[in-house]
């Protein structure tokens, strides 16, 4: 998949595309029905497939002092939206110069005139231009104005009738909900990131740990977890992770720290994928190292009769 970071840059292979646009923080089912619908059109078409969507996610933008949200920051969300089968991907640059665009603008000048759209797919909700004024309803009447076909995608539910939606799954991730978190995105949730130099104290009480900074990805609820981490050669390795503050050891900043089970490979500065699937246990702090070690074995216990049974 060819990422774009600007519109002009587009090249003219993937001129006059069927384009599913929206934010698609957590490409979870809901979008992933959206992007296959574009997908489906496309192919139909026999057409260029494409993803528009925008960086930083508007949110920041206008809330610059937010507290850390998104369930797939940049890289992840591309490599999701990869491994769907998308030709490319274009992550326009959003900022406050961009936002005040009118949603006719924004049609005209961008969907139009600069990526030559043939076909634009978008969730039943979507919204778009100055003061999100423009809609799916924008879209369809623009179209037919300007050429282009448009597709809304209905709401996607589960069986119980509740959405699929980025808001829901934040909420569930902050409430350490991993299994029914798992259920909307169509897998588990997890954070990636390159594996960090600690203070060495899990190695130094028979535990090491990969150590990851959350940057910015949404916090879950801090505590224990069972984990699987996927390495860069695709494997994946079995654990438990603490995700939190270490109160034990007074920490400053939330880390997710990683003890895989039977693996002693040196992994420092890769990049792994931490799929959090079940929280074992709020995080606590403990009286000594001592009684720290006793909790981790328990907790390595309980991690792995959940992994048996995953």
């Amino acid at each position: 998949m060819r990422i774009y970071r600007q519109a002009k840059s587009l090249t003219g292979e993937h001129h006059g595309a069927v384009i599913a646009v929206g934010n698609f923080d957590g490409v979870h089912r809901g979008h992933r029905t959206v992007i296959g619908e574009a997908g489906r059109i496309a192919k139909a078409a026999g057409l260029p497939w494409g993803v528009l969507t925008f960086e930083p996610h508007p949110r920041q933008v206008f809330q610059p002092d937010v507290q850390p949200f998104r369930l797939t920051p940049f890289r992840a969300k591309a490599d999701e939206i990869e491994g769907l089968g998308v030709d490319f991907m274009i992550a326009q640059r959003f900022d406050l110069d961009f936002s005040r665009q009118s949603a006719t603008d924004f049609v005209e000048r961008y969907l139009v005139e600069t990526l030559n759209v043939h076909h634009v797919v978008a969730g039943y909700d979507f919204k778009f231009g100055h003061k999100r004024m423009g809609s799916c309803e924008t879209l369809l009447a623009e179209g037919q104005k300007m050429g282009f076909g448009f597709t809304a995608v209905a709401a996607a539910s589960d069986d119980g009738g509740g959405l699929y939606s980025s808001s829901r799954t934040r909420e569930l991730v902050e409430k350490g909900s991993m299994t029914e978190a798992a259920a909307v995105l169509g897998r588990p949730f997890s954070i990636a990131g390159r594996v960090a130099n600690g203070d060495k104290r899990g190695r130094q009480i028979g535990f090491p740990t990969a150590n990851i900074h959350l940057g910015g990805y949404i916090r879950p609820a801090f505590g224990v977890y069972a984990v699987r981490a996927r390495m860069p050669d695709g494997v994946l390795v079995a654990g438990v992770a603490n995700l939190g503050m270490r109160p034990t050891f007074d920490g400053t900043a939330p880390r997710l720290e990683v003890h895989l089970f039977d693996f002693d490979a040196d992994i420092y500065g890769l990049r792994i994928d931490v799929q959090l699937l079940q929280m074992i246990r709020p995080e606590k702090k403990f009286d000594g190292l001592d009684a720290l070690k006793a909790q981790i074995a328990r907790d390595c216990d309980a991690a792995r009769e959940i992994l048996v049974n995953e």
